[in-house]
């Protein structure tokens, strides 16, 4: 099934989802990669100086911080959405960056060509996860690294899973990604020792957001690339009734502030010299 591009800011194509609002994922996705990412990034602890690739950089949020704080000789960012990657390279920070449209799973690159490959929050979005962690180890050198990080979906995990949880008790279809129980620590454990990766080390990262206040909340998961075009098509009363019970559900602090958690699973190994 194929969307128009734009269409609530997503689309899909041979079950493959593509986010197409740089602007909007940045504000209800974005700062949650960079949250966990920058606990990745200090248990990768990466030496200076390396070949990066960025599998699935949409728009830049993750690869920004690995260029802040990895001193990388060299950045490459493959994504399927070439308005996330608009994005993404208007960021000052990635004008020397290399990003390019691919897939995950038939990376355009030759082998060998990086020494650290990262997949932030994407693994639960490919079609064929191995596939996906095939590729990367390919295009990594012998003694390089192949990471990821990916939201706990069926841990529940998720930044708004208390959200989904709401949307489901009143009947409504959640999105869901093509392959959920891929982000299981166990299963991207299964996924990298399959793949011939040695060393092979797994961390759960724990991570809290603070939003202003409700509307602030609200407001980021209405533009959200996923849910929010399944709130914007509710009937008024069905979704008044739905923020309604989100705001019974979220807590305020003293200030209004209301802070949310979330978990992400997360992924290392070497290949093999």
């Amino acid at each position: 099934m194929t969307l128009p591009a734009g269409a609530g800011g997503i689309t899909k194509v041979n079950d493959q989802i593509h986010f197409n609002d740089g602007e909007a994922y940045e504000r209800y996705m974005g700062k949650w990669s960079q949250l966990v990412g920058t606990a990745f990034l200090d248990w990768l602890a990466p030496e200076p100086g390396l070949r990066w690739l960025d599998v699935g950089c949409g728009n830049g949020a993750f690869t920004e911080l690995f260029v802040e704080h990895c001193t990388p000789a060299s950045v490459h960012g493959i994504d399927p959405s070439e308005p996330q990657l608009a994005h993404a390279r208007a960021r000052p920070m990635l004008r020397a960056a290399q990003l390019l449209r691919g897939d995950a799973m038939a990376q355009p690159f030759p082998d060998n060509a990086f020494d650290v490959a990262v997949m932030p929050l994407v693994i639960f979005f490919i079609p064929d996860p191995a596939r996906g962690v095939a590729e990367m180890v390919r295009v990594v050198c012998p003694g390089g690294v192949v990471a990821a990080y990916a939201w706990d979906m069926p841990g529940g995990g998720f930044p708004y899973e208390l959200l989904r949880s709401e949307m489901r008790d009143l009947g409504i279809a959640v999105p869901a990604p093509p392959s959920p129980d891929s982000s299981r620590i166990d299963a991207m454990g299964d996924l990298w020792m399959r793949a011939g990766l040695d060393v092979v080390q797994t961390r759960a990262i724990a991570v809290q957001r603070a939003f202003a206040d409700f509307e602030d909340y609200w407001n980021s998961v209405l533009g959200g690339p996923s849910i929010g075009p399944k709130l914007k098509a509710m009937a008024p009363a069905d979704l008044a009734l739905l923020r309604a019970r989100m705001h019974e559900r979220l807590s305020e602090d003293d200030s209004g502030r209301i802070c949310c958690n979330a978990r992400a699973n997360a992924i290392k190994g070497r290949v093999p010299k």
